[in-house]
């Protein structure tokens, strides 16, 4: 199988998408696949949540050339699974590539020479909308859209699909949405059921079934620098998150 490339894309901050890239890539490394997590947010929280250190260089040193994809590669405490660090100097890429001839395809050009060596390649990408995220919805080939169930969701969902249909004709003809996945999720909740009638209703076969709920140890891991499934695999987080993990293994094979 070659690699699969997704990407984590909300413009709508707060909705789970670095928790969901961490704990679905350490899921997919704890069932026998070799992952690599890519941070292209200056706040390097994916970086951090798997104890990744953003003082070695990371995306923007690739990005920029001043090493290889294969030299900012670092281990996790999770076997399989392999982080490209985020730092402070992704803050000023956009305005760098501003002006660039065929500026939407520098991570692209970047992550090719090494693509071959994974089974996944998984990019946590900013909430905003800039070059940055465009890199990564470039050199994607499938976005899972994590989703907060509350009010304001398809208003963003429905943005967000927009966007991914302008960049698929224009600029990358093979990105596809994988699905949808519901996170921070309480089934107590009338509205959030209402979001997952109305999102399902609409979007009937990208809802992912797994849903990923509250859950005080999933919030805990990151301080910790650890997955879910190393902090705490009896969690109902980490089997939300293994059973996600299935769910996206067969989609990718079909």
């Amino acid at each position: 199988m070659s690699v699969v490339k997704i990407i984590f894309s909300n413009q709508k901050g707060g909705v789970g998408k670095t928790t969901t890239a961490v704990n679905l890539g350490a899921a997919l490394a704890q069932s026998g696949k070799k992952v690599l997590l890519v941070d292209i947010d200056s706040q390097g929280n994916l970086t951090s949540s798997v104890s990744g250190d953003s003082h070695l260089p990371g995306t923007y040193e690739v990005i920029a050339g001043t090493v290889t994809a294969a030299e900012a590669c670092q281990a996790t405490p999770v076997k399989n699974l392999f982080i490209m660090a985020g730092n402070i100097n992704l803050v000023g890429l956009n305005v760098e590539l501003v002006e660039q001839e065929q500026r939407e395809f520098f991570l692209k050009k970047a992550l090719a020479p090494i693509e071959l060596e994974w089974d996944y390649i998984l990019v946590d990408c900013p909430p905003s909308l800039g070059i940055v995220t465009m890199n990564a919805m470039c050199w994607a080939d499938y976005v899972i859209i994590p989703m907060q169930c509350e009010y304001f969701a398809m208003e963003g969902l429905n943005l967000l699909m927009r966007t991914i249909a302008n960049v698929r004709r224009s600029l990358n003809p093979r990105l596809s949405i994988l699905g949808i996945v519901f996170t921070m999720y309480n089934k107590r909740i009338k509205l959030a059921n209402e979001v997952v009638e109305d999102v399902s209703t609409y979007f009937p076969k990208l809802v992912f079934s797994s849903k990923v709920p509250r859950n005080v140890r999933l919030s805990e891991a990151p301080s910790h620098g650890l997955p879910i499934n190393v902090y705490d695999a009896s969690s109902i987080g980490a089997k939300s998150y293994k059973s996600l993990a299935e769910e996206v293994s067969e989609r990718v094979s079909k």
